[in-house]
């Protein structure tokens, strides 16, 4: 069994519980100086001490392993892509950072995007197409981040969501009817199907009308009735969880409400307790839980990222919506899987294969440059407003865990999931990726010198030269 060394984030618990390190000590039955060793890591965290640590905080022990370093190693090489090619910083210099100091490896990455949007802005700038003043995230770019930060589970709403099920009768066949009977009977909400125009849906607050679009599927309308009655019944947590995050009144802050509300949603017509033994029932078979419950392909796998209720968690998932552009509009993770920010995904993964047969799940090992392997499946699903000669859109969703969890799933059913041979080698995305022999790069890898020879070509689009001093600002790029 390998070592936990936690130093940086027992200190953090402790810290924000407002303990010193005697209080501590006395509450866990050790000394003080053994404690002190903890946190600096010269000792490890053991078993007792960490039974007895998850006692004490209520935190699972989830929350000393190294599953946020990993996260937090990505975020800072992708933000930071070019600076570490020029520095020569390794990978182990990168996770002792990650470990040992994530307060400052956060303002790293913080500044490392900063620096990128800053440099975008510049760049525009000088061929006219800007002011040059830095572009901050967009509004729904900080909504993802916010989940991400969570690792997709709002604790307090997932339970509230639960109780609100639970309190309503909240069953599978029975959600629209239950859910229709609590907006009329504790708000005095009645649903119309007129007047909706281009709207899937439309809330006026003075008739307390909600109006629902005929188009919705009864899963979509469902999710709808839900949405509304989390605005309506919890309007105040709404505020307050995303006020942490944002100032009232800021764009950012009413989208994180809507997605807080959205979250609601799902786990009130997917409470976590019967829908968490569901999926362990069927082995995670999306389509076996979409038949049972009667609702889309991309809720439920949505759903399933979710399950991370402390001494009651489901498969970790990470989840991803993309179109075939490459453009990614969801991404949520429970996982170490990093989703890069900028410059496009993995064309060997298999969320773009998906297009090619839709309405089939794909399934895939895939192999990230640091050696962690991953399950994904992944399916394309087409959404039309209902009139002929209407145009759609089209997502693949993608849903995937670490190789580890693989064997909970059906998908894994026949699979070598022990051979890293089976795995196909996938990156963030060609501009940071390390993978540099990778035939299908897109572009050049970002801080690697080019070895440019007029007399001679590869089967490698950009071959770089490993020997030699790294390039200045303008190379490799």
């Amino acid at each position: 069994m390998s070592k936990t060394y936690a130093g940086a984030r027992l200190r953090r618990l402790r810290e924000e519980r407002r303990m010193s390190q005697a209080d501590l000590a006395r509450a866990l039955g050790i000394s003080p100086s053994y404690l002190n060793q903890m946190e600096h890591d010269s000792r490890p965290l053991t078993v007792p001490v960490l039974l007895r640590l998850t006692e004490t905080f209520g935190v699972d022990p989830g929350f000393f392993s190294e599953r946020d370093a990993t996260r937090l190693v990505a975020d800072l090489r992708e933000a930071l892509a070019g600076e570490l090619a020029e520095a020569r910083v390794s990978h182990s210099d990168l996770a002792e950072l990650a470990s040992r100091m994530p307060a400052v490896a956060r303002v790293l990455v913080d500044l490392g995007h900063r620096n990128q949007a800053l440099s975008e802005r510049l760049a525009g700038a000088a061929e006219g197409r800007g002011t040059g003043e830095p572009a901050p995230d967009s509004p729904h770019e900080e909504i993802r981040d916010f989940f991400y930060r969570r690792q997709n589970y709002l604790h307090d709403t997932d339970l509230a969501a639960e109780e609100l099920a639970a309190e309503i009768g909240i069953r599978p066949g029975e959600v629209i009817p239950a859910l229709t009977r609590r907006l009329a009977d504790r708000h005095g909400v009645r649903l119309s199907t007129a007047g909706t125009g281009d709207h899937l849906h439309h809330y006026d607050d003075v008739t307390r009308t909600l109006h629902l679009s005929t188009r919705l599927r009864p899963g979509q309308r469902a999710f709808r009735l839900a949405t509304q009655l989390a605005l309506l019944e919890f309007g105040g947590g709404l505020d307050r969880q995303a006020a942490a995050d944002f100032p009232p009144g800021a764009p950012s802050h009413a989208l994180a409400r809507i997605g807080i509300a959205n979250y609601f949603a799902a786990a009130l017509i997917l409470p976590y307790r019967s829908f968490h033994a569901a999926a362990e029932e069927v082995r995670y078979d999306i389509e076996r839980l979409t038949d049972r419950y009667g609702l889309g392909y991309e809720t439920v796998c949505h759903r399933l990222s979710t399950l991370q209720r402390p001494r009651l968690r489901g498969v970790p998932f990470s989840f991803v919506r993309v179109d075939r552009a490459g453009n990614m509009s969801k991404r949520q993770s429970a996982t170490a899987f990093h989703f890069s920010r900028a410059g496009g995904t993995c064309p060997l993964w298999n969320v773009y294969e998906a297009f090619a047969a839709p309405g089939r799940i794909h399934v895939q090992i895939a192999e990230m440059p640091d050696g962690q392997r991953y399950l994904w499946t992944a399916r394309a699903v087409t959404r039309h407003r209902g009139g002929w000669g209407e145009p759609g859109k089209t997502y693949a969703i993608g849903l995937g865990c670490e190789i580890r969890h693989a064997h909970r799933l059906v998908y894994s059913d026949g699979l070598d999931l022990s051979s890293a041979a089976a795995a196909t080698p996938i990156g963030m995305g060609c501009r940071v990726c390390e993978r540099l022999d990778c035939p299908q790069r897109a572009t050049p890898p970002l801080g690697r010198p080019l070895r440019i020879d007029q007399n001679s070509s590869t089967f490698v689009p950009y071959p770089v030269n490993v020997e030699g001093p790294a390039p200045g600002p303008q190379g490799g790029s």
